[in-house]
């Protein structure tokens, strides 16, 4: 007996409509939004596009629990910040910028994540809002170097919202 093929969830590059309004109609494009790694502990950031499809090298190999509390002792804060980038009048902005929280333990290949958080949070990111106040400010402050130093023009073109939720 053979299977039908589902229609499931595309991820595209570009315009997939090109102008029509037919199949394909409401696909979603990620061209513009990009993971975002905060190491809690080592204070650093780095882009890994992985996480797109919950295969970056920070989520490998882990079984993530649904509740903080089942999550063995020694787990590792992470950060995962969805950055969407547009373009304004000005040239090239950061407008949405989403926070969400995992934990990490190597050793015992658990950690903490919500799937549902992070899925609502990247399309939060892709419409332009910024949800960075429950992060602590250590990690605000390493954030906001890493979004200054990518690019400093995109930074300048940020809106006050952003610059102010990343301040201390």
């Amino acid at each position: 007996m053979e299977k039908k093929k589902k229609v499931g969830f595309n991820i595209i590059k570009n315009d997939p409509t090109d102008g029509h309004k037919g199949f394909g109609k409401g696909a979603l494009s990620l061209e513009n939004v990009s993971p975002v790694f905060i190491d809690v502990e080592e204070g650093e950031a780095f882009i890994d596009v992985g996480a797109m499809h919950a295969r970056s090298a920070v989520e490998k190999g882990i079984k993530f629990l649904p509740n903080k509390e089942e999550v063995p002792e020694g787990a590792k804060p992470y950060w995962l910040v969805w950055v969407t980038v547009d373009q304004g009048e000005q040239g090239p902005f950061y407008t949405g910028v989403t926070a969400c929280e995992l934990t990490v333990n190597r050793e015992k290949r658990r950690g903490y994540k919500s799937l549902p958080e992070h899925v609502n949070r990247m399309d939060k990111s892709l419409k332009g809002h910024i949800i960075v106040d429950h992060m602590d400010g250590y990690s605000k402050k390493v954030l906001k170097a890493f979004l200054k130093n990518h690019n400093e023009t995109m930074w300048a073109n940020s809106s006050a919202e952003l610059k102010e939720g990343l301040e201390d």
